[in-house]
């Protein structure tokens, strides 16, 4: 059996970019600190990661000691003390170029005061995936002309997004118009859910700051989600069962003509060898209910040190290591997202991945999910309500007004 002290160990979020990225940035660590330290990486998908972590307390008893973490999951590591505040650390010896070298939007989700609980590892927003050899084919444009008397072009509203989904759907020839990443994980149909509510003109909460989801916004962004994952004739079959990454592969193999996913996904398919679709991978801004703003939302990795680690120091060198800006840009190249602005910027990144520039601007537009202790339990409504939309013909005013009561126990202080 392996001794602890000789075994340095990360949990990875299952996503080949991480894992082979993570390889390659222990690799040119080990070498340059002359380590005699085995690697042991283990890459999981969210609910076993989530498991592993907080369940199992697997940050805090020294099973882990760098991590993948997800910023839906900081206030939860903040109440349990799983993370080690990385301040002190920061303070002797900053990455390069910290502050100054990310966006404040990439920052400001693992501060709580003056406590940092991780380095920001992979970004990207939710943005509009499309393939453009099928929106600028002429032959498509003419018959979406013919079809419907109007121009086939990106679609600024959902209604128009279902309907140029219906367009695209073959399944003849194994293309379908969209899909959705509606896998019951507590964290897809919860993404889902906060970008229909923010793009049909609604909120979590009220002016007063109570929860408050039985609304005319609510109704509308749950009964066009429910539309669209029951019309087999705009959307990937497969689509209940597949998560943000399965959509991403997908896409990446022509499966679809058009999705709301992680930017990541979007770069992903315009570097990985496989991709059927690179050189015609391009993103827009998310639709929106005709009379409500665009809106996106923002979610990032960290890596984080495990507050039960044994190699605390070595851990955070090796956090400070992935955080400048060569392995950042690495991290992007192998098809990722780095962080940093100097990767957005970078010309060879852009060469590559044409739109990497935008994701500056992207951020504007982008909102944050409610940063609470117990996420993990308001996850579990609101995907709970999301699933009960989709699978039930129960009225979704009664499915709001059951998610609110408990909602309202959860949310309450």
């Amino acid at each position: 059996m392996t001794n602890r002290n000789q075994q340095f160990r990360i949990a990875i979020r299952k996503f080949d970019p991480f894992e082979s990225a993570i390889e390659k940035a222990w690799d040119a660590f080990s070498k340059q600190e002359s380590l005699n330290l085995e690697l042991f990486a283990e890459s999981l998908d969210l609910p076993p990661l989530e498991e592993a972590l907080f369940e199992r307390e697997g940050l805090k008893n020294g099973d882990w000691d760098v991590a993948f973490i997800s910023t839906d999951w900081l206030a939860m590591a903040h109440e349990q003390n799983a993370l080690l505040d990385l301040a002190p650390f920061i303070q002797k010896n900053p990455p390069d170029d910290y502050p100054t070298g990310w966006t404040d939007s990439m920052l400001r989700l693992q501060k709580f005061d003056d406590v940092v609980l991780g380095l920001p590892y992979h970004d990207g927003p939710e943005v509009l995936i499309y393939r453009k050899d099928l929106f600028e084919d002429p032959r498509e444009q003419a018959s979406y002309l013919a079809q419907f008397g109007t121009s086939l072009s990106l679609p600024s509203t959902w209604k128009d997004f279902h309907q140029i989904a219906r367009f695209f759907t073959r399944p003849d020839q194994n293309l379908y118009g969209t899909v959705f990443a509606a896998y019951p994980d507590g964290h897809n149909t919860v993404y889902d859910f906060f970008l229909q509510l923010w793009t049909h003109g609604g909120n979590l909460f009220d002016a007063d700051g109570n929860v408050q989801i039985v609304t005319s916004p609510a109704q509308r962004a749950l009964e066009f989600y429910r539309t669209m994952l029951n019309d087999t004739s705009a959307i990937h079959p497969d689509a209940r069962d597949m998560d943000s990454v399965k959509s991403g592969l997908a896409f990446a193999n022509g499966e679809i003509a058009m999705m709301i996913n992680w930017f990541g996904f979007a770069a992903m398919c315009e570097t990985m060898p496989e991709s059927t679709v690179k050189g015609n991978v391009m993103i827009g801004q998310i639709p929106h209910d005709v009379d409500s703003p665009t809106a996106s939302l923002s979610a990032y990795w960290t890596l984080s040190i495990g507050s039960g680690s044994p190699h605390q120091e070595l851990a955070y060198r090796f956090l400070r290591f992935c955080a400048n800006a060569s392995m950042d840009k690495m991290l992007t190249l192998e098809g990722g997202i780095g962080c940093r602005l100097s990767t957005w910027e970078d010309t060879e990144v852009n060469s590559v991945i044409p739109f990497y520039n935008q994701l500056e601007n992207l951020h504007i537009n982008a909102r944050e999910l409610p940063r609470v202790a117990n996420w993990t339990s308001v996850a579990s409504v609101i995907d709970e309500l999301v699933l009960n939309t989709i699978n039930t013909d129960n009225r979704i005013e009664e499915l709001l007004q059951h998610a609110q009561s408990k909602l309202e126990s959860l949310l309450e202080t």
